[in-house]
């Protein structure tokens, strides 16, 4: 069992360090540089990924905040609007975040003429390593408490051994970032590794969200699974088209 230790802050003199904004804010940069580092050696500008990467930042926070807001904890936000637009306020969806990302992404792409599937995928290959950092800040405030458990790394918390979906989640972007390291040392074809992350990351949260507490559920499912129901959906259906395009690999 993980032993409870919780970090909210780090004081440093006068200034203070919100550790979970901070470590968020850490994992989008990495990411960011890995997917300009990886744009740069297939022979694309790597200005496009630090370009874009803003807009997709502002848009992914307000759209995962947007997201939990109306479909997880709407009467409280109703009854205190007011915390819609406070950042100190808990309460984002990882979910969300990727739809406001993808929209702003695909506005940028278009606008500047890109090729779609080639950008996305250099996003997708650098996606893991960004949630594995941030989620490292989930796992420390411990704001994705799960049910009682006797599983190894279960976390101790003050009223029992839990699962601990940031702990979960992190490891499952350092796991992803590692496989697709792998596979990226070969030249793949493009919406690959979209449909890759698309696939694995959706079907290991669609099972980890039953093993939450405190979500609203819609017909047993909370709004997450739902969603992740179309995007595993979608990522089988690209890497089909992929393989028959292209065959296993290039």
């Amino acid at each position: 069992m993980i032993p409870w230790f919780e970090l909210h802050i780090i004081t440093i003199g006068p200034i203070t360090i919100q550790v979970w904004g901070t470590l968020v804010a850490l994992g989008f940069l990495m990411a960011t540089w890995v997917a300009a580092r990886r744009a740069k050696k297939q022979g694309i500008d790597p200005i496009h990924l630090w370009n874009m990467a803003p807009w997709i930042l502002i848009a992914a926070f307000v759209v995962a905040r947007l997201f939990h807001v109306f479909f997880y904890d709407l009467a409280w936000f109703m009854a205190h609007p007011s915390d819609i637009i406070n950042p100190s306020v808990p309460g984002y969806s990882m979910m969300g975040g990727v739809i406001g990302g993808v929209v702003a992404g695909l506005i940028y792409i278009w606008r500047k003429k890109l090729q779609l599937w080639v950008m996305a995928d250099l996003v997708a290959y650098a996606l893991p390593l960004g949630t594995a950092i941030g989620r490292i800040g989930c796992f420390l405030i411990h704001d994705h408490p799960g049910t009682l458990t006797h599983f190894i790394l279960g976390v101790k918390y003050p009223d029992g051994v839990r699962h601990d979906h940031g702990l979960y989640l992190s490891l499952l972007g350092w796991g992803m970032f590692i496989l697709f390291y792998i596979l990226g040392r070969k030249k793949r074809p493009p919406g690959y590794f979209v449909g890759l992350w698309l696939v694995i990351d959706g079907t290991v949260r669609f099972i980890l969200d039953f093993y939450r507490i405190g979500d609203k559920r819609y017909a047993g499912l909370t709004p997450t699974q739902w969603l992740l129901i179309l995007t595993v959906s979608a990522g089988v259906v690209l890497l089909t088209r992929v393989y028959k395009k292209y065959g296993p690999s290039r």
